[in-house]
């Protein structure tokens, strides 16, 4: 299926057999994927399995992260692993549809970054922790430039490296088991893997906050915010691979979402999602730690203050370095194109393995080695200390720390060529969208003024009655904006 097929897949039926072959056929694909999931479940992941492995299921083509011990953290041989694979199916015509998925209770926990900081620190090995970077990044534009449908399922531990695997998938599937972070400022590095690009795109300031505390949320969350574009029970989630095996037409109907009774709201909505947005949509650090202390210690509300409380003390743990250089590369990312912001990624990271600072190995050390209880300590240790020469090594034009040793990224003219899709297309609406319709310029929004009702009807219409359509819109429309004195919305 060609990206031109995708556009309207909504729009078409998923199966184009007639009634009685159908029926026969999605007999046989049923009882054969049933043959295959019930072999995959008695399957016990060991050492001695391949860290990766593959399926082809009639038409579906699977990869299946396999460190179960190590969260599925991507090392190098994984990644020579996966890329070959994945370009065979790229253009295979008897492959319709990539899965990826995970083996144990993570999709993907990151890089394996322990074993890069030690080649970091050795010249001999330096180029290697340079050349890893480049072959991730790689395969994350890759997985971007797919022209058939690419889903990933979340089901579980998403992190770092993993949530570049999953952000450049067309369906990303989250469940109440998922738990998502891109928590590298807490090792003394920077998000990667393309958060630039897609990180700074969600809705207001979220995916700046998120980016720089390190936050953990879970599954409800990352589809109200916008990443994910499903949400399923984790017990659905054999079907849905079972569903997408035996279709002769893909659709994102086919991972209708449905939500538990026993989850909890998104949190940050109403005043400390405004508070949120308020403190963090400046372009400095300082600032913004300026802005989290008035509202910690002056806001009349008082979750709003406790919530600047707790993230100031986030702030503070983390690496200042960090902080400064993630703030940088997401404004750029807001405003460049994926290969761009992965071009500027791996520069940060060149940088970090020519130890242009210290925050990487040490971060990573007492984090992930040591696993120590006690804070890490950065040099330099305050915001102050983070000078404009020493984010001159990372940023900065014909800097030595910079130099990729060989290693620069790599991308074919023929997926230059390609047309990324909108990385949000299939998510819940977004507030711009929803600003537009209230605002009269959205395509559907007649150009006219709405009412509220009138607002909420239209995009359940839009999006077909998708779970959680009417509460985003909602929430988001009790938040930006009031009514005239004839009840039409205003956009404040």
């Amino acid at each position: 299926m060609h990206r031109a097929q995708m556009q309207g897949l909504h729009l078409r039926p998923i199966f184009s057999l007639s009634m009685t072959r159908q029926s026969a056929v999605a007999a046989r694909r049923t009882a054969a994927v049933a043959q295959h999931m019930a072999r995959m479940s008695t399957e016990a992941s060991s050492s001695s399995e391949p860290t990766v492995k593959f399926e082809s299921v009639l038409s579906m083509r699977n990869y299946v992260l396999n460190r179960p011990d190590k969260l599925n953290s991507l090392n190098g041989d994984m990644l020579e692993q996966l890329r070959p694979k994945i370009e065979e199916w790229s253009t295979s015509d008897l492959c319709t549809t990539i899965v990826g998925t995970g083996t144990g209770r993570a999709f993907c926990a990151g890089g394996d970054v322990a074993q890069i900081a030690v080649d970091a620190q050795d010249p001999e090995k330096r180029s290697g922790a340079i050349g890893f970077f480049k072959r991730e990044f790689e395969m994350d534009y890759i997985l971007a430039a797919l022209n058939k449908p690419y889903v990933a399922i979340m089901d579980g531990i998403t992190m770092g490296g993993g949530v570049g695997l999953s952000a450049p998938a067309h369906f990303r599937v989250v469940t109440e088991k998922t738990r998502f972070a891109m928590p590298e400022t807490n090792i003394g590095y920077v998000p990667d893997v393309g958060a630039s690009y897609y990180m700074s795109r969600l809705d207001g300031q979220l995916g700046t906050y998120l980016c720089l505390t390190g936050n953990h949320i879970t599954g409800r969350d990352v589809f109200e915010m916008g990443f994910a574009t499903h949400y399923i029970p984790s017990r659905r989630v054999p079907a849905l691979l079972e569903r997408l095996a035996t279709v002769e037409q893909f659709s994102w109907h086919l991972m209708s979402g449905e939500r538990l009774p026993e989850d909890p709201p998104f949190q940050l909505t109403g005043d400390v999602r405004v508070a949120l947005d308020y403190a963090f949509r400046h372009d400095t650090v300082e600032q913004i730690v300026e802005e989290l202390e008035t509202l910690s210690s002056k806001d009349n509300n008082e979750a709003v203050r406790q919530w600047a409380s707790e993230t100031l003390a986030t702030l503070k743990e983390r690496s200042p370095t960090s902080l400064k250089l993630a703030l940088y590369s997401l404004r750029k990312g807001k405003n460049i194109s994926l290969l761009q912001a992965l071009r500027l990624e791996h520069q940060l990271a060149t940088a970090y393995c020519n130890m242009a600072a210290p925050d990487f190995v040490a971060g990573i050390t007492n984090v992930l080695v040591t696993k120590s209880k006690e804070p890490t300590k950065w040099s330099p240790d305050t915001l102050k200390g983070v000078t404009s020469d020493l984010l001159a090594r990372f940023v900065g034009t014909g800097s030595t720390y910079t130099d990729t040793k060989g290693h620069s990224l790599e991308i074919s003219e023929e997926l230059l060529a390609q047309r990324l899709p909108s990385p949000y297309r299939w998510s819940l609406p977004s507030e711009e969208e929803i600003g537009a319709m209230v605002k009269g310029s959205h395509k559907d929004s007649g150009g006219t003024s709405l009412k509220r009702q009138e607002v909420l009807d239209t995009f359940e219409r839009l999006r077909e009655r998708k779970l959680g359509v009417k509460e985003k819109v909602a929430e988001v429309l009790s938040r930006r904006c009031t009514e005239d004195k004839d009840g039409f919305l205003v956009w404040n």
